[in-house]
């Protein structure tokens, strides 16, 4: 078979897949399956009905549909678990890897996770179980007990065997685990390394001993973000006696950063976090997800209008400076939310630290300085010239608006800063404190230094 025709074949085509099902072609679209990637056909079920996908699925060889459960989304397993026989069900527990069964009893209802359980082995129960005990953000919730463990006196013949009759059911055999009796983690060494090394040479003498590592108690935001700064397959994660229990995987890092990558734009669009995808997600869900942070920035935002009461004589006597409040309001918030998503982001990447703030906040002001400064002079050319028709009765308003936007500027800066790092120091997510919030807080804080500066300049 040629090498295009190959590629050809693995092209995924939902239509091809119906055309087979629809005329009963099962033993086509079974071999038409085994050849696709297990993720497409993932997608190929999402769009199958409900009532469908559990006949369907049966038609799959096991193997290969354990691996295509594993990227189903929630409420697909359920449907396929609540349609499976007891003996079906022990057949999928023992082809699916440890953290994928875990990850799915994550999402499930309670009665289907006791089902799932009732039908897993005494063994495998006792590690779902020890998994599940982990917390929801630490690395022993997404690593994997599915990794191979070699001796530091074997040959590296003896380890090719090892890994070639245990590797099967491994997570990956790119990377395998020195340790003792006792299961101590001693070192690593690459099956690259094993390959291309003397047949007879130990692994004590070409073993890495310069362990990268996390603990099962470690956030798994930052177990991701070291798999990728030191490009690693693999990261091993031990317990607190330095036993090796388990290893997170690139994929596995991958997907908690995209997680916690989707979490924080939600946060800072002022959106409680929600693990499903957006059209699976009930319209009261989304509306229980938006509604809280609207009420909150609603009740905030009165405050904008008790201010323009308190200064409603100024107003009465100078009705133009209401025209340059929305403007003034507008670049504070998005001058405010520059910095807070740049800090924020800094923060989650792990460039900036709390203890970073006098830093950061005199780079900010230098920043604030020179962007208000630049929008000032803007500012009063634009009022002069088209607000005010060159009426130079009322430059003195023009100059009240440039310094207001200068002063405007630099605070939104300052609080887009402290704010983020500030949340960061007592624990909160900095996400918290992005756009909305500081927008609304910008809002109140730059009319008020608005009227002031009206008030001290023109005489009101």
């Amino acid at each position: 078979m040629s090498m295009e025709y190959e590629q050809e074949l693995s092209v995924f085509d939902a239509d091809e897949l119906l055309d087979l099902l629809d005329n009963k072609r099962y033993a086509d679209f079974r071999h038409r399956v085994n050849e696709l990637n297990p993720v497409d056909v993932a997608e190929f079920f999402d769009e199958l009905a409900d009532e469908r996908q559990p006949s369907v699925f049966r038609l799959l060889d096991k193997d290969i549909a354990a691996e295509i459960f594993a990227e189903l989304d929630a409420d697909v397993q359920e449907t396929l678990i609540v349609a499976m026989s007891d003996r079906e069900l022990r057949v999928m527990l023992d082809e699916l890897f440890l953290d994928d069964a875990v990850d799915m009893l994550e999402e499930m209802p309670s009665n289907v996770v006791k089902r799932i359980l009732k039908n897993a082995t005494p063994e495998t129960r006792a590690q779902i179980n020890r998994f599940l005990a982990y917390p929801e953000d630490s690395a022993g919730s997404v690593m994997t007990a599915e990794f191979i463990e070699l001796r530091k006196s074997m040959t590296c013949a003896q380890a090719v065997d090892t890994i070639r009759r245990t590797g099967v059911d491994k997570e990956t055999v790119y990377v395998a685990y020195v340790t003792d009796p006792g299961r101590h983690l001693e070192g690593v060494i690459r099956l690259q390394d094993l390959l291309f090394a003397q047949p007879d040479e130990i692994l004590e003498d070409m073993m890495d001993t310069n362990i990268v590592c996390a603990t099962t108690h470690d956030d798994r935001e930052s177990v991701a973000a070291t798999i990728s700064k030191y490009d690693l397959l693999a990261l091993p994660v031990v317990d607190k006696e330095q036993r090796l229990v388990g290893i997170v995987t690139v994929d596995d890092a991958i997907d908690v950063l995209q997680e916690e990558a989707t979490a924080d734009i939600e946060m800072m669009a002022a959106i409680t976090p929600t693990e499903k995808a957006y059209l699976k997600t009930s319209v009261f869900e989304t509306f229980k997800s938006r509604i809280p942070w609207l009420l909150l920035l609603m009740i905030s935002a009165t405050f904008t209008g008790a201010i323009i009461t308190h200064y409603e004589a100024a107003l009465g006597t100078w009705t133009i400076l209401t025209a340059f409040m929305p403007m003034l309001m507008g670049t504070g918030g998005n001058a405010g939310s520059q910095s807070s998503i740049a800090i924020i982001r800094s923060l989650s990447l792990g460039e900036i630290e709390p203890r970073d703030v006098f830093r950061v906040l005199f780079k900010e002001f230098r920043v604030s300085l020179i962007c208000g400064v630049v929008m000032g002079v803007a500012t009063f050319a634009k009022v002069l010239l088209i607000d005010l028709r060159l009426d130079l009765s009322q430059m003195l308003v023009a100059v009240v608006v440039s310094v207001s936007l200068v002063l405007t500027v630099i605070l939104a800066k300052v609080i887009g800063t402290v704010l983020p790092l500030a949340a960061k120091r007592i624990g909160l997510d900095p996400a918290v404190m992005a756009s909305p919030f500081i927008t609304t807080l910008v809002d109140a804080l730059s009319l008020m230094l608005y009227f002031e500066v009206a008030s001290a300049a023109l005489g009101v």
